[in-house]
């Protein structure tokens, strides 16, 4: 009888991306490796502010923090957390990023096969260098995608498409901590936020005008955002005479994505949440102005995009450079309404 060679479970460090957003498209990545080889194991060193994403990802086996700020060199701590972690004997590494920095870890780590796109002169860093074709390559999912494929291969025709899990039970637990108690209701999520900057947040009066018509069908309405996107949330809040569940601020991204999973109408701007949004399958109106969803599109069919492809448009400004924000301002309100309904 012919004996059947046993083929090695692939042992994975990725090196994942420092944006919420760009983490959720990473699962792409994660779910075709596992289609690829069902048996691999996967981990991920990222950023602390996006580590609890890869608790709602089940393909990820670990998450490992960096622990650097951002823009830190840190060299030598860099260099000591990647020998911390030769024991894992990982047999490739897939770097998300194009900093010189990020390539660091892995080469001390010894992993033998270090994959991704040459980025900031990476040579001898990285040793298995792919051809970064832009054009070929329009989206951020597909770059990410296209590392975890054999050299040459080709795009597949359908890629896998983000899907977090969520937890219904932590989420009313969240809930009962602002006194609301009801799961009956239904309920609409607003993320008016952006952790980029002004540029990508549609105003918060559109916001109160989409919430308000929203709490006149009953909707019980959830504001969405973090710690610094608490203004505008309150804005919006008080625009409609605090009707609205003010979340700015006051959950943890975790929370947040259980609360959200709850939401049967979501609207965003192009943003981390937006992205998780996507990835719970929600009914979701995602809205850009600076950025476009050439690059960063939601990953659900559920998802409409609200895009006017201004002449001015992407200018990926955190500040709008001609101080009229057209790009979002002539998106008027009754349009996102008309798109969440019809």
């Amino acid at each position: 009888m012919q004996s059947i060679p046993i083929t090695t479970p692939k042992n994975i460090l990725i090196i994942g991306p420092a944006w919420v957003g760009d983490m959720v498209l990473a699962q792409s990545l994660f779910k075709l490796l596992k289609v690829k080889q069902p048996n691999c194991r996967i981990d991920v060193a990222a950023p602390p502010w996006t580590l609890p994403l890869l608790e709602h990802m089940p393909e990820v086996d670990n998450g490992i923090c960096l622990p650097f700020n951002h823009g830190q060199f840190s060299l030598l701590e860099r260099i000591k957390l990647g020998r911390s972690l030769r024991h894992k004997k990982y047999t490739q590494a897939i770097i998300l990023t194009n900093s010189f920095k990020s390539a660091i870890l892995p080469f001390f780590a010894n992993v033998p096969q270090r994959t991704s796109f040459l980025g900031e002169m990476r040579y001898g860093l990285i040793n298995d260098v792919r051809p970064l074709d832009k054009l070929k390559l329009p989206r951020t999912v597909d770059r990410f995608v296209i590392l975890g494929l054999p050299f040459g291969t080709s795009l597949p025709a359908r890629l896998p498409e983000p899907s977090l899990i969520s937890n219904k039970n932590f989420a009313l637990a969240t809930l009962q901590k602002f006194g609301e108690f009801t799961t009956i209701d239904k309920i609409f999520g607003l993320c008016p936020g952006a952790e980029y900057g002004e540029s990508k947040c549609w105003p918060a009066e559109y916001y109160a005008e989409v919430a308000s018509d929203a709490l006149a069908k009953s909707y019980k309405v959830f504001l969405f955002g973090s710690l610094k996107d608490a203004s505008i949330t309150q804005k919006i809040n008080t625009l409609t005479g605090n009707k609205c569940l003010d979340l700015g601020g006051k959950t943890s991204l975790s929370e947040a994505i259980n609360l959200i999973s709850l939401c049967d109408l979501v609207v965003s701007n192009d943003s981390g949440l937006m992205h998780i949004s996507s990835a719970l399958d929600k009914r979701l109106v995602a809205i850009y102005g600076s950025s476009t969803p050439f690059h960063t599109p939601p990953m659900s069919s559920k998802a409409v995009i609200e895009y006017l492809n201004l002449e001015c448009s992407p200018c990926y400004k955190r500040v709008c450079p001609l101080s009229h924000l057209n790009c979002l301002k002539n998106i008027p309100s009754s349009r996102v309404i008309y798109e969440l309904y019809k």
